[in-house]
C-alpha cells in the first residue's frame, strides 16, 4: 500500500492526518451530509444492526471523529455498559463532546484523544471494536489493526466501515467522476481546506480493499471474516472475530 498523505510535507503522515482533521473538524459533519446525500446513516445503521446481534458490552469506537458511529450506537438501544469514541483529532472529540452533550449521552459516552497505533487499553478489554472510514488514515496500517486485535477480547468482533471500489463498470466511471472531481470541489469552497478532499479520493484509491485487505486481517489473526458490500461497493464492512 502506498503512502498517501494530506500535504505532502515531512511530517509523518499520522502527524498530517492530525492536523488535517483539526483543521476540517467545524465543517465536518456539514460537509459529510452534503457529499454523501446522507447515505453514510445507512452504512452506519448496517454495522449497528450487526452489533445488536452481539449485544456487547463493552464498545470502542476507533477513528471517531465526530462521534457519528458511537452516538447512533449509544442511541439506539444497544444495553453496552460502556461506548468509548477514540481519535487522533483534539477538535474532532471537543465537536463530539458538544454534540454528545446536546443528545444527553455524556453518561453513556466517553470521548478519549490518543494513538491508534499504540492505544492506552488493556488487552482483550473490549467485546467489540469499530471503525467507519478510519484505518486508511493509520499511519501504520498492520500496527493500527495489530491494536485493535490487541484490546478485544478473545472471540471478540471487529467491524470496519471502509470506502471500496465499485465493481460495475459504469457505476464506477460515475463513481470516480463525482470521488475526484466534483466532491474535492465541494470540500474545498466549504472547508477551506484545498487538499484534504482531494486526499479522500486519494486514500481511498490507494486502499487494499475487498480480498487485499482480508489477507492482510488474517496476517494479523483475524478470523471468520466477512466482507458485506454496500451502494454498489461504495463501501464495504469487514466484520471478523479474534
Amino acid at each position: 500500500m502506498a503512502e498517501i498523505k494530506p500535504y505532502h510535507t515531512t511530517l509523518s503522515k499520522k502527524q498530517e492526518v492530525e492536523q488535517m482533521f483539526d483543521a476540517i473538524a467545524p465543517k465536518y459533519d456539514l460537509l459529510n451530509s452534503i457529499l454523501s446525500f446522507g447515505v453514510d446513516k445507512g452504512w452506519r445503521k448496517r454495522v449497528i444492526r450487526i452489533l445488536k446481534q452481539l449485544q456487547p458490552h463493552s464498545i470502542l469506537d476507533v477513528a471517531t471523529g465526530t462521534g457519528d458511529l458511537v452516538i447512533a450506537m449509544a442511541k439506539s438501544g444497544l444495553q453496552a455498559e460502556k461506548f468509548i469514541g477514540f481519535d487522533l483529532s483534539e477538535q474532532m472529540l471537543n465537536f463530539g463532546k458538544t454534540k454528545i452533550h446536546q443528545e444527553g449521552l455524556s453518561e453513556k459516552i466517553e470521548m478519549v484523544k490518543g494513538d491508534g497505533e499504540k492505544m492506552p487499553f488493556q488487552t482483550g478489554m473490549f467485546d467489540a471494536v469499530t471503525a467507519s472510514f478510519g484505518v486508511r488514515n493509520f499511519g501504520n496500517l498492520k500496527q493500527g489493526l495489530s491494536e485493535m486485535h490487541r484490546v478485544l477480547r478473545p472471540n471478540g468482533d471487529m467491524l470496519i466501515l471502509e470506502f471500496s471500489k465499485p465493481t460495475n463498470k459504469l457505476f464506477k466511471s460515475l463513481y470516480y467522476f463525482y470521488f475526484c472531481n466534483v466532491l474535492p470541489l465541494i470540500g474545498k469552497l466549504v472547508s477551506k481546506d484545498a487538499r484534504a478532499y482531494t486526499y479522500l479520493p486519494e486514500s481511498v484509491d490507494a486502499f487494499p480493499s475487498g480480498k487485499d485487505f482480508v489477507v492482510i486481517l488474517e496476517e494479523i489473526g483475524f478470523k471468520n471474516i466477512q466482507c458485506i458490500p454496500l451502494t454498489f461497493g461504495i463501501s464495504t464492512i469487514y466484520w471478523a472475530k479474534k
